[in-house]
């Protein structure tokens, strides 16, 4: 027999916990389903570990960096240590604190592998390989199967055991000799974690590094690399990668060049996870991007879901009979691909799921219907290298594409007295992009030590539009890094008197 809820979940990554905790929030019976961790790829095999490991390398730096600490530090990165504190941070890969998390918020929770059936009929078969258990949603489906690593169709590879981003979180055992394929944003961390381990790591890149983000912030990055001891093969492509007598991986390159290392990490993008999880059967394309609009509900579907869709309320109080019933959020949507944007989509979409199941206007609650604004105006990042990367909005070149006419105010961190006490010869620079004619900033980029926690302030000033002029009231504190706000005015122009 069918068990029936008001919202079926598909995945207990961290998307899938907040549209449920939305949903209960507003008392709705919820189930979801998880084949893996509750918690997902974020709490165990990506930015948790990930950053975890990363950051006592950062640290051995930062002391390095300023007189009165540096002669203190005799040793190296602590490698065992480094990987018994990630432990620590992913629970030894145990998710028994995040199903009670569950359970304290009154969701239920299906062990085992959901797909599609038709119109809000969800299958799960348990990992057990037992008999399969049919979940049938009053009122909706929500999709949170996140994204997945691609492998290149390079010849050899595939039979190599290449790494993905797992196997270099999860690592036991330090090689001593690392290629990357990639020059994205894993790619990059990982090869700063691994050469802060002590291992020859290899980069092989096609093109620049973080491509899409401002070019001076790849430059600065990739000569902190190659400070830290890493080959950066620019310009190449693997063409054929093969295991040897030895087990060393040969990787061999477009250049005629070669690589050997004892493992290679494959950090070349993710895909949406949306194969072998039914779609197909309400007329979706498996391996694509689920297309929602700006509420999450999927748009796309077949002729009979469709007949189920209506439009958002208009507000005039002629509700549709029946509502939207299958919703997608978080990397499955192609969207915005951070834990925190899908993070942001799975609040939003429980709020609206669960106004639409109660009768009520969907734009009454605490998030409504402005996910595309966050999904395409306001999606910051940190990239965790040395120096790091921390930027939000457009770049220079992404504003003109869309034809706006911006100014684009640049200073070193040089200029900042806090950025000099933090760090001894601190180097780094930080750009805004201000749309001239509305006179907001559209995008910042922040390149340097410890510029992380000044990305959030870039995105109040993007998302609440303040005018530049409001901006020179919003007084920084002294000395801190926040400071470069203050030079970064100076640079577009002083006010003029009265203004």
């Amino acid at each position: 027999m069918a068990r029936e809820f008001d919202l079926v979940v598909l995945g207990a990554g961290p998307v899938g916990e907040n549209v449920v905790d939305r949903a209960r929030a507003a008392g709705l019976e919820v189930a979801v389903v998880e084949h893996e961790l509750v918690g997902g790829e974020c709490s165990y095999w990506a930015c948790v570990p990930s950053k975890t490991l990363l950051r006592s390398g950062a640290a051995l730096r930062a002391a390095r960096r300023v007189r009165g600490a540096s002669d203190a530090v005799t040793g190296d990165v602590d490698v065992a240590e480094t990987l018994a504190r990630r432990d620590y941070w992913v629970s030894d890969w145990d998710d028994r604190n995040a199903v009670a998390w569950l359970e304290s918020v009154g969701a239920v929770l299906v062990r085992g592998h959901g797909r599609l059936q038709g119109e809000r009929r969800v299958v799960v078969t348990p990992p057990d390989g037992g008999a399969d258990e049919v979940l049938v949603a009053r009122h909706a489906v929500a999709v949170c199967t996140g994204s997945e690593p691609v492998v290149p169709d390079v010849p050899g590879l595939a039979d190599a055991r290449p790494w993905i981003s797992r196997d270099a979180t999860g690592v036991r055992n330090v090689p001593a000799r690392l290629a990357i394929i990639g020059g994205g944003v894993v790619a990059v961390e990982m090869a700063t974690l691994y050469a802060g381990f002590g291992t020859r790591t290899t980069m092989i890149v096609r093109h620049g590094l973080l491509g899409g983000m401002e070019p001076f912030a790849g430059e600065a990055v990739a000569d902190g690399l190659r400070a830290l001891g890493v080959e950066l093969r620019q310009g190449a492509s693997p063409v054929r990668v093969s295991r040897d007598e030895t087990d060393a991986v040969v990787i061999e390159l477009d250049d005629g060049g070669t690589v050997t290392a004892d493992e290679v990490l494959v950090a070349t993008g993710r895909r949406p996870r949306s194969t072998g999880i039914g779609v197909e059967a309400v007329g979706l394309e498996p391996g694509s991007s689920i297309t929602v609009d700006d509420t999450l509900a999927v748009v796309g579907l077949d002729e009979a879901s469709a007949a189920a869709r209506n439009d958002v309320d208009d507000g005039d109080g002629d509700r549709p009979e029946r509502m939207p019933w299958l919703y997608a959020v978080g990397d499955v949507t192609g969207r915005a691909s951070f834990t925190h944007q899908g993070k942001y989509q799975g609040r939003a979409a429980g709020d609206v799921i669960a106004a639409r199941a109660l009768g009520r206007p969907v734009d009454a609650g605490r998030y409504g219907i402005h996910t595309a604004t966050a999904d395409s105006v306001a999606v910051p990042s940190v990239v965790f290298a040395d120096p790091e990367v921390g930027s939000v909005g457009l770049t220079a070149a992404r504003a003109a594409a869309r034809g706006l006419a911006v100014r684009t105010p640049e200073v070193a961190f040089s200029s900042v007295t806090g950025a000099g006490i933090l760090a001894d010869d601190y180097e780094g620079r930080a750009r805004l992009v201000i749309d001239d004619e509305r006179d907001v900033v559209v995008g910042a980029t922040f390149v340097g030590p410890d510029v992380a926690e000044l990305v959030h302030q870039a995105t109040i000033a993007i998302v609440g539009e303040v005018p530049v002029r409001r901006l020179w009231h919003a007084v920084p504190a002294f000395p801190t890094m926040s400071e470069v706000w203050l030079r970064l005015l100076e640079a577009d122009g002083r006010p003029e008197v009265g203004g």
